[in-house]
């Protein structure tokens, strides 16, 4: 099993804009926080422009967006590039997992798409988890986050 981390880090956790799902979100809030973090959990749908706002707000060590619905890699896309780019969100660490797409759709190309408009890092598999968890650990520690703009 996972060993609690060290540091406390904050994390925003949610879905892409179009996936409803909220299991994965419960499963991965609950993973984290045993492991230590501080989690704001946005829940499921939420539009761009708030996990912006969120990230702003709450100023987290990561940001972790999961995907069950397929569509991670087509919404996934593009809330990497409106985190990247607003002055106060460019540099936040972000990561994408789960389902990306549908239909045999090459997840490898999808990751690389991925990673070329934002994030971090991608993890395909489910059975990732220990890279998600070793990942966030490896984070920096720091208290909070510098915001450069006015909120």
């Amino acid at each position: 099993m996972h060993s609690p981390v060290p540091q406390r880090r904050r994390v925003v956790l949610s879905t892409v804009s179009s996936d409803s799902h909220t299991w994965n979100l419960v499963f991965l809030q609950l993973l984290l926080q045993e492991l230590g973090h501080e989690v704001v959990n946005l829940g499921p749908c939420v539009p761009d422009d708030l996990v912006v706002a969120a990230v702003r707000e709450h100023r987290p060590h990561a940001v972790v967006i999961s995907s069950v619905n397929g569509h991670g890699h087509l919404d996934g896309v593009r809330l990497a590039r409106a985190l990247r780019a607003h002055p106060d969100t460019r540099d936040v660490p972000a990561v994408i997992g789960g389902k990306l797409g549908v239909a045999g759709a090459d997840d490898g190309a999808m990751a690389a798409e991925l990673i070329a408009a934002g994030f971090d890092r991608v993890f395909i598999d489910a059975g990732e988890l220990d890279a998600l968890t070793g990942y966030l650990a490896m984070l920096p520690a720091r208290d909070r986050l510098q915001v450069t703009g006015a909120r």
